[in-house]
């Protein structure tokens, strides 16, 4: 199984990093774990052809995780035509916010019919479900209150990889991290401390006890960036490759 970093930047692009995005292939599937904005270009740069991702599946519904989705709805409609099925998977309400963000993006593109099959799967924590052979199951993560926020646990091809999305920390992560190949943990701040997101010291003070096999750093803000190279935890950097 084979992970690419397409954005590990936080929803500033701080340090010029591309939005939340990240391709994952396993055999007979190729899919996006978060898609944003960015995502077309850090696509073409990293020359993947858009055309192999089977779906998408989002973590919460903020624009710097799935506001890609209309740009690659274009993409398909006309750069690069598209006829076989495609999938949205994702909290509840990710069709309605897709739809109107579409809309909102491009009225008359919107209006029309994709050429393609385009279908939307709500998830919701504790149910797994099953997409072209990847088991993913759903956990509740504490991001804001406004939205359902929702971590992974993804296993594919005898790989097990998790990821935080955006969260405070939780113990849970301890349980969802234990044995996985790779923990994808968000890192968005460094002196301050939010409710919302994890800083590098709570990480940091927690990483033995988690139990992975590689943990790995992302959506990185300006404050951990700043101190990147005092940093003894790995922290992923766009175009990054993880064989797993």
């Amino acid at each position: 199984m084979r992970v690419t970093v397409l954005g590990s930047g936080d929803a500033y692009g701080s340090g010029g990093r591309g939005h939340s995005a990240y391709l994952l292939e396993a055999p007979g599937c190729t899919f996006l774990l978060d898609c944003g904005p960015s995502v077309l270009q850090s696509l073409k740069r990293a020359g993947h052809d858009s055309a192999a991702i089977d779906f998408v599946l989002l973590s919460h519904l903020h624009g710097d995780h799935f506001g890609g989705i209309p740009f690659l709805f274009m993409e398909y409609r006309y750069e690069n035509p598209r006829t076989r099925p495609f999938a949205v998977f994702g909290p509840p309400d990710t069709e309605r916010r897709v739809r109107g963000l579409f809309s909102a993006l491009y009225e008359q593109t919107a209006r029309e019919a994709l050429p393609f099959g385009l279908r939307y799967q709500e998830v919701v924590p504790g149910s797994p479900v099953v997409m072209n052979g990847v088991r993913v199951l759903p956990f509740a993560v504490s991001h804001v209150a406004e939205l359902v926020c929702l971590g992974y646990r993804i296993e594919a091809a005898g790989r097990t990889i998790v990821y935080s999305g955006d969260a405070s920390w939780s113990d849970e992560f301890l349980t969802q991290a234990r044995g996985a190949d790779l923990f994808l943990c968000e890192c968005s701040t460094y002196e301050t401390r939010l409710p919302i997101h994890i800083s590098y010291p709570e990480i940091a003070s927690r990483a033995r006890d988690l139990g992975c096999h590689r943990l790995v750093l992302t959506h990185l803000g300006s404050e951990p960036l700043r101190h990147l190279e005092e940093l003894s935890l790995e922290c992923a950097r766009d175009g990054m490759i993880l064989d797993l």
